[in-house]
């Protein structure tokens, strides 16, 4: 199959990428941000998570985010939303999108989520019912596809099963997550192949760490089955609090950089996304993730 013309950037920084940072974030920073990713052409942000403060203490500004960004046309600024409660929260912050997320192993989703893979997809429905009947589309994640702390290896078929259900619930997508980042090119097109059966894979998205180093590569592998659209997070920030020793999310320069070099579309510009990264780092003090991003930052010092 021919890689597509056009892939879709899903940005996961400003939640997924700051949500488990030993120390507060102003929200001044969080929304400088997301306006400085915007202004870099991504057009589609997940901004934050309306979760509990007692679980996600660097959420708790959740409300306060979505009302200070400026909401632009043809920009989603999706959040996620664990249960009922998030979903009415969010409702009231005028939020247009959610993600519900599972997992492909039932060790996992106890840990992440405290209850069964198939109380999940019961929350989930419960969530994504009252959500469609407001109008908010709704976006579905599955963790451990491609391995589990806790397991080990998953079987496609497993998540193809999983997948297939979000979509029944009312899932416009299905992002597919290398948690653990322990996936090859191999094992990742194993994956999509037996969950693109059931699920149309241009309704498949993938969303990759970077643990083993193989997350560009993984993604090339899922280019090549068709899939246009993928996650990443600015600077490589982020990881997984349950799963002991995993990176963070493969860089969104770095996709972007590989994406270009491909003559395949994505509407961002590389520069102002590298200035969004070095912002946010220097914020946290510390140094970006992003190969591409150092590797630009040296050249201009040079």
């Amino acid at each position: 199959m021919a890689l597509p013309r056009k892939v879709r950037i899903v940005e996961v920084g400003p939640r997924d990428g700051l949500q488990n940072e030993a120390r507060d974030v102003p929200t001044a920073v969080k929304v400088e941000l997301i306006e400085r990713l915007a202004d870099a052409g991504v057009q589609a942000i997940e901004a934050t998570a309306f979760v509990s403060p007692k679980w996600v203490p660097r959420m708790a500004d959740h409300a306060e985010v979505m009302h200070a960004i400026r909401r632009r046309p043809g920009v989603s600024y999706a959040v996620l939303v664990p249960n009922e409660k998030g979903l009415e929260a969010a409702l009231a912050a005028g939020v247009q999108e959610i993600a519900l997320f599972g997992a492909a192993t039932e060790s996992f989703s106890r840990k992440n989520t405290n209850c069964s893979m198939a109380e999940s997809l019961e929350r989930c429905k419960r969530v994504a019912d009252q959500a469609l009947v407001h109008g908010v589309r709704v976006r579905g994640y599955v963790s451990c596809v491609l391995g589990c702390p806790y397991e080990g290896a998953v079987a496609p078929e497993v998540v193809a099963d999983f997948s297939r259900r979000l979509l029944d619930l009312g899932c416009y997508e299905v992002s597919l997550g290398d948690t653990i980042g322990v996936g090859t090119p191999g094992s990742t097109r194993a994956m999509l192949e037996a969950t693109a059966r059931v699920v149309p894979v241009e309704r498949l998205a993938v969303h990759m760490h970077d643990t083993y180093g193989q997350a560009l590569a993984n993604i090339y592998a899922s280019l090549e089955l068709g899939v246009a659209v993928v996650d990443s997070s600015v600077a490589g920030l982020g990881g997984c609090p349950y799963a002991k020793g995993a990176s963070g999310n493969v860089a969104t320069e770095d996709v972007v950089y590989m994406l270009d070099g491909l003559g395949i579309e994505t509407g961002i510009d590389l520069r102002r996304l590298s200035d969004a990264g070095r912002f946010i780092c220097d914020a946290l003090g510390r140094e970006s993730q992003s190969k591409v991003a150092r590797a630009m930052a040296a050249k201009q010092a040079a």
